[in-house]
C-alpha cells in the first residue's frame, strides 16, 4: 500500500499552517511551524516568488490532502463523488473525508493524530456497530456507533490520546462520545459550518474544473 513515508513536520511547513499531524506535539514549542516558519528546502528563508492562481488552487488542495492523509488518486476518486452528488461540490467533498473512521477516531479523542487513529483501525482495534473495520477509508453513516474494542482499551496510545484531548476544543456537534464505553455515534453528516478544518474547498474545485 502506498503511503507518505517521509518526516511529516516539513509537510506543515511547506504549507504555511499546522496540519496536526504529530499529535500532541504539536500543541508544543517543538512544533515545525513554530520552530522554523519557512518553508524546507535549501532556499526556503529566501524564497519570495509570487504565486499563480493556479499554485494557490494546488496548495489548498494539498493542505487537504495532507491534512487527511490521503493520496492524490483517492483525493480525485473522492473529488468525482463529490462532483456527482446532489449538493455543494466543496462541501460534500469535505463531509466525505471529514466522515472516514479514521478521522472521526481522531475527532471523538481516541487517537492524537490522524495518523495513529489509521494504525488503531488497521490493527482491527475499532468496531462500528460492534463489528470489526479495519479499513481507515470507510465512511460512517449517520447512527453508526464506532467504538475501541474492550481488549484494547487499555493501549498505551488510545490512554495517551485521552488525556489530551482537551488541547483541542470541543467536541463536534454531528457526533457524540462516551469516554467511559470508549464509543462515539455519528448524529448527522457534517455541514460545513461545523467542520474546522482550514480549507477553502472552491479553490479545488476550481483547480478540478480546469
Amino acid at each position: 500500500m502506498a503511503r507518505y513515508r517521509d518526516a511529516v513536520c516539513r509537510l506543515c511547513r511547506r504549507e504555511g499552517v499546522k496540519l496536526f499531524l504529530k499529535g500532541d506535539r504539536c500543541y508544543t514549542e517543538k512544533c515545525a511551524i513554530e520552530r522554523r516558519s519557512y518553508v524546507p528546502g535549501d532556499h526556503g528563508q529566501t524564497r519570495r516568488t509570487k504565486l499563480t492562481n493556479y499554485a494557490i488552487q494546488l496548495r489548498e488542495k494539498q493542505k487537504a490532502k495532507r491534512t487527511y492523509g490521503v493520496l492524490e488518486k483517492q483525493f480525485r476518486n473522492y473529488f468525482k463523488k463529490a462532483a456527482s452528488s446532489s449538493g455543494v461540490t466543496g462541501e460534500a467533498l469535505l463531509q466525505i473525508l471529514e466522515t472516514r473512521i479514521d478521522n472521526v477516531i481522531y475527532r471523538l479523542g481516541f487517537g492524537a493524530s490522524r495518523a495513529q487513529s489509521r494504525q488503531l483501525v488497521r490493527h482491527r482495534h475499532v468496531t462500528v456497530n460492534g463489528r470489526i473495520v479495519d479499513i481507515p477509508s470507510y465512511n460512517l453513516r449517520p447512527n453508526d456507533v464506532v467504538a475501541i474494542k474492550e481488549s484494547s482499551r487499555s493501549l498505551v496510545p488510545v490512554q495517551a490520546a485521552l488525556e489530551g484531548v482537551g488541547r483541542r476544543g470541543e467536541l463536534p456537534d454531528w457526533m457524540e462520545v462516551n469516554e467511559k464505553t470508549f464509543s462515539g455515534r455519528i448524529t448527522r453528516i457534517p455541514s460545513r459550518d461545523v467542520i474546522p478544518t482550514p480549507i477553502a474547498e472552491n479553490l479545488i474545485v476550481e483547480l478540478y474544473s480546469k
